[in-house]
Parts: C-alpha cells; sequence; structure tokens
C-alpha cells in the first residue's frame, strides 16, 4: 500500500557523535558500527525532496549537531526551503558567536537538554564535568538572544527525586517550555533499563510535583510531563502511526519511520540509492506496518486501534522478539506480563546486574563485540 499523506516532520540526525555519554540516549547501541555521514550536498538534497513531498518541521539532531561544521549552511537551506526549523541540542560545543551564526541562518528554534538540576549529577550523567555550567551558560545566552527558552530533561531513576529542583533551575533560566520526559526504553536506556526505571511512588511523586507546579506558575512556563510507556495502561500511539507523519533520516543516510526502528529485522531505504518520494510512498519498509492488515490479536478487533495503532512495533520487538505482536504496554496484550515483571523486579531491587553503561564509542564497540563495558 502507499500513503498519500505527506510526512510533516523530517528529523535528521546529523551525525552520532556527541561529547556527552548519557546512558539513556536513543542512538543505536551499534552505532560505532555506522558508515560515513551524510555529507552537506546529500542532506541539502534530502531536505528539498520531502519539503516538494509536503515536509513542514525540520529538526536537526544527533548525537550532538553542533559537530557538524556545515549546520549553519544547513540551517539556511532549510529556512530557504520554507521550514520551520528545530535544533535539539546538548548546548556543549555553543557560543554566543555561534547562536548569533545560527539565528542568522534562520534557525527558529533552540531545545536544550539537562541532565539533571546539580552539576554534580548532570556531569556523572553526561560523563563531562564541564557540561552543567555550560547547559546554564547557554541557555542564558539563547534566552539572550531572542529564542525562547525550551529545556528538556530526561527523567530516570537517579534524578526524578530532583524534580522541584530541575523546575525551580527552569524558573532561574526563565524558561517558557519544559519537557520533563521519563526514559523510553530505546538503545542505550534499554540496555540500562534496570538502572533508569523508576519506582511507581517515585513516578507518583514526580507527577505531583509538575501539578502543583503548574498551579504555581500557571502560564509562566508550560511544563510537559512524559509518563514512562510501562506505567501506563495503554500503549503510546507510536509516532501518531507507522510511517503517517514523521521521516527520520539517520547519520548515514537510513531512512525510517522513527528514530528507533533501526532495530527492527526490515531492510530499510537509504536516501543514498532512493528518492524521498519513493521511500515514503513505495518502499517496502514504509509500507510495513502501515493501516492494519499486520495486526493480529487482540489488537486487530480492538475497538482502540484507531487510537493507539497497535502501540510501538519496536517495544513489540524488543520485549517479545516480534514486533507484530501488541505492545505488552496494553494490559490487553498476551505479552503484558513480561512489563508486570520488569517493574516488579525494579521495584525489589533485585534486578540490577550491571552497573550504568556509559553511551560512548568505546562501549559500543564493545557492545558489537559481544563483551559489555570492556
Amino acid at each position: 500500500m502507499t500513503d498519500s499523506r505527506p510526512p510533516l516532520w523530517l528529523l535528521a540526525e546529523l551525525t552520532y557523535r556527541c561529547p556527552l555519554q548519557c546512558p539513556y540516549c536513543s542512538n543505536p547501541l551499534d552505532m560505532a558500527g555506522i558508515d560515513a555521514e551524510l555529507d552537506t550536498e546529500s542532506w541539502c538534497r534530502v531536505m528539498a525532496e520531502a519539503r516538494r513531498l509536503g515536509a513542514a518541521q525540520l529538526g536537526f539532531s544527533g548525537g550532538e549537531p553542533l559537530l557538524r561544521p556545515d549546520l549553519e549552511t544547513l540551517v539556511a537551506e532549510g529556512r530557504r526551503l520554507g521550514y520551520y526549523t528545530n535544533l535539539i541540542t546538548s548546548a556543549v560545543g555553543m557560543n554566543s558567536a555561534r547562536v548569533a551564526a545560527l539565528r542568522e541562518a534562520g534557525l527558529d528554534h533552540i531545545q536544550i537538554s539537562f541532565q539533571a538540576s546539580s552539576a554534580e549529577l548532570n556531569n556523572a550523567l553526561a560523563g563531562s564535568d564541564k557540561a552543567f555550567a555550560q547547559k546554564c551558560a547557554m541557555a542564558a545566552e539563547v534566552k539572550r538572544q531572542g529564542y525562547p527558552m525550551v529545556l528538556n530533561f530526561v527523567i530516570h531513576r537517579h534524578n526524578i527525586d530532583q524534580l522541584a529542583q530541575m523546575l525551580e533551575l527552569a524558573t532561574a533560566l526563565q524558561a517558557d517550555y519544559v519537557e520533563l520526559a521519563n526514559a523510553q526504553f530505546y538503545g542505550w536506556a534499554l540496555h540500562n533499563r534496570e538502572q533508569l526505571l523508576p519506582s511507581r511512588a517515585q513516578l507518583q511523586r514526580a507527577e505531583a510535583t509538575a501539578r502543583a507546579y503548574r498551579e504555581k506558575l500557571g502560564k509562566k512556563m508550560q511544563i510537559i510531563f512524559v509518563v514512562p510507556d510501562y506505567y501506563e495502561k495503554r500503549p503510546k500511539a507510536c509516532m501518531n502511526g507507522w510511517g503517517s507523519i514523521f521521516l527520520t533520516i539517520a547519520p548515514d543516510g537510513t531512512a525510517l519511520p522513527c528514530h528507533s526502528a533501526a532495530v527492527l529485522p526490515i531492510d530499510f531505504p537509504n536516501v543514498k540509492q532512493h528518492s524521498i518520494e519513493y521511500i515514503w510512498q513505495h518502499s517496502p519498509g514504509f509500507n510495513h506496518f502501515r493501516g492494519n492488515q499486520w495486526m493480529r490479536e487482540p489488537c486487530r478487533s480492538c475497538p482502540e486501534q484507531a487510537q493507539d495503532f497497535g502501540g510501538c512495533r519496536c517495544q513489540a520487538y524488543l520485549l517479545t522478539g516480534e514486533a507484530a505482536n501488541a505492545d505488552p504496554v496494553c494490559d490487553k496484550s498476551p505479552h503484558h506480563r513480561q512489563i508486570v515483571d520488569i517493574i516488579a523486579a525494579s521495584q525489589s531491587g533485585q534486578s540490577c546486574r550491571h552497573d550504568l553503561l556509559l553511551r560512548n564509542m568505546r562501549n559500543s564497540r564493545a557492545l558489537l563485540r559481544g563483551r559489555p563495558g570492556s
């Protein structure tokens, strides 16, 4: 089947290189084995083809997109093509001159990520003793240069009890939007899940804190709290449906319906060999889970399938070994017991078999060799 709807959001994962080593990163574990990155000309072609197809939002991410010396060139081309452009960054490698250059190039939006509210924990999770100070300085600089202040905190067991302090930091930095996004378990986060999954009590306290700050701050700061999938009774409508809105291009040119889909045993197309039109409309990879013909029970006859599309294909595959199964997060899924058992093991504190594995090329190579952490 083909899809007549255009991709609305193009995510350009420019590189998997990053100066930080966050143990919850969604980048693939085998990133050390990824082929060379697309060059400037190839990215410009991809952006133009996606725009002609109808894409309107353009995100630059990684890894750390600031490591690409052609970032300003790509931003300027995105502006010329008519995209609304968004930079998702750690702010490490940024300075006032680069913020100004990105603004001159036409960048519309910058989101800065933090690991925690304290320098000690932030830097430990990032694997850098200077990261926190740099983030605070660049958040202030982004605000000074006229951008809305958009902050992201990835929440997990090690920092969720600092939620009030995170929101105080966001207030001090005059944030306009704050995303408190509980870790979703793909990539490095899945490998470190035993160390990262918060307890139910922690989650309940965090939700109460977020509600209290919403009431306290009102319209001064928008607070978005993303609950971890494992604590839901129904799965998320992952990417608003497979191949429906989102088009991700990995650093090597692989085209994906979401940034985690490379984990699936599907032959996804590459922009080096195919046009965006072919990829979106006709490629087997993008048509694999479109519609509902692929669904098994209980999804096939579920009245909620139009709302959640059967949930996340990557999560189904990673937890059950079969991507077409119902997402185990759903309590109607025959595999839901896996989620119950994972949460129970996490609450007991008896499930941790290894320390947090930091996301870096050395550890990626070790995992590729089958010797984690060596």
